[in-house]
């Protein structure tokens, strides 16, 4: 079974940036698309990116041309680059194998001046 951790937040300045990964355990990683989340308090879970096992990446309205997303297959981890940080960004984000439950504990971003 695929474990995922998360890692990368904290706090930044609104314009800066941050850079999350998401990290999995086991060998059955690279057979999972890979999707990462965020949800601010009081708000739903939305999603931020996708990226399937063919690379076709997928963003969410208000972070395009701000995220990336990418994948590692050889080190089993995926990352989400965080520019131009806008204080609306401010949330936990988790990551997960698309198509399950399988979910890490979330990491929280803050992004405040």
């Amino acid at each position: 079974q695929v474990q995922l951790v998360e890692s990368g937040g904290g706090l930044v300045q609104p314009g800066g940036s941050l850079r999350l990964s998401c990290a999995a355990s086991g060998s059955m990683f690279r057979f999972y698309g890979i999707g990462w989340y965020r949800q601010a308090p009081g708000q739903q879970r939305e999603l931020v990116a996708s990226i399937t096992l063919r690379h076709t990446l997928t963003y969410g309205d208000s972070v395009k041309g701000r995220f990336t997303i990418s994948r590692d297959n050889a080190k089993n981890t995926a990352y989400l680059q965080m520019d131009s940080l806008k204080p609306e960004d401010t949330a936990v984000y988790y990551c997960n194998l698309l198509g399950t439950t399988t979910w890490g504990q979330g990491t929280l971003v803050t992004v405040s001046s």
